[in-house]
């Protein structure tokens, strides 16, 4: 006994140690993908606090369905195609800093139908396509996982209060595509409709940027929108996409605070 004193770590502290190790191998977590987010101006970030932007991009809101360790890196952007992104050299800033066990979300069509705007438009079975698929292709060659998803319902209503579509075929662009490049696919459309659709005409204003004169000193005649997201939509639609994710990669499913 006499030698383990006075040449080794007393078993006390060996104890101790242990115990620390168990602990911190409890606690500690390695570092997770960062999942960057390509899209519009529905999955963008918006400025100022709630109080003063009642608007907000469900990208905006994802985070909090994870742990810090993995990190959200919101590229999209209001306005932006598929085209545009491209062209104005987001997609490349994106790729630079991309690496092996990444994710890349990708959501665009609403501003791909500009068809009065040259430098957004997209023919959907043509360029919509193809750069699509050039998302995909250039994602893998960096080792990292693409993931498709189509837009978000705009809430229009007819006169008979049927929920009425307004992206032509873009969705069906990105289901065909998800399939045949074999990846995962969120069809946001087909589940944020379901839930506009549960709420219905009325209530459904809850989701999108419709407020009342006055409320903010930025809107003061007020706003109805049915295209952009308030932060109870914001926070619904985000977790449709997490939850998604984490039921689709395992990987993601360890950093999940999903309730």
């Amino acid at each position: 006994m006499k030698f383990l004193k006075e040449k080794f770590i007393p078993i006390g502290g060996l104890l101790i140690i242990g115990a620390l190790i168990l602990i911190w191998g409890f606690y500690w977590k390695p570092q997770g993908p960062t999942l960057y987010l390509i899209g519009d101006s529905t999955m963008a970030n918006k400025p100022g606090s709630i109080e003063e932007n009642p608007e907000r991009g469900w990208g905006q809101a994802l985070q909090q369905y994870f742990e810090p360790e993995v990190r959200i890196s919101n590229h999209a952007v209001n306005g932006r195609s598929s085209r545009s992104f491209i062209d104005e050299g987001r997609w490349q800033t994106v790729l630079e800093s991309l690496k092996a066990g990444d994710f890349v979300l990708i959501q665009f069509g609403h501003n791909d139908q500009k068809f009065k705007d040259p430098k957004r438009y997209t023919n959907p079975t043509g360029a919509y396509l193809h750069n699509l698929k050039r998302f995909i292709r250039e994602t893998r060659e960096k080792g990292a996982t693409p993931v498709l998803l189509t837009s978000i319902v705009r809430r229009k209503f007819n006169e008979f209060g049927t929920l009425v579509d307004t992206h032509g075929i873009y969705p069906l662009i990105v289901r065909q595509v998800a399939q045949e490049e074999q990846i995962l696919l969120i069809d946001h459309l087909y589940h944020t409709e379901k839930i506009v659709q549960e709420w219905g005409a009325e209530r459904s204003k809850e989701l999108y940027v419709w407020v009342e004169p006055g409320k903010y000193a930025k809107l003061p005649d007020g706003k109805k929108d049915d295209t952009h997201l308030s932060k109870k939509g914001a926070d619904l639609y985000a977790k449709i996409v997490a939850e998604q994710l984490v039921e689709q990669d395992k990987a993601l499913k360890y950093f999940s605070l999903l309730n």
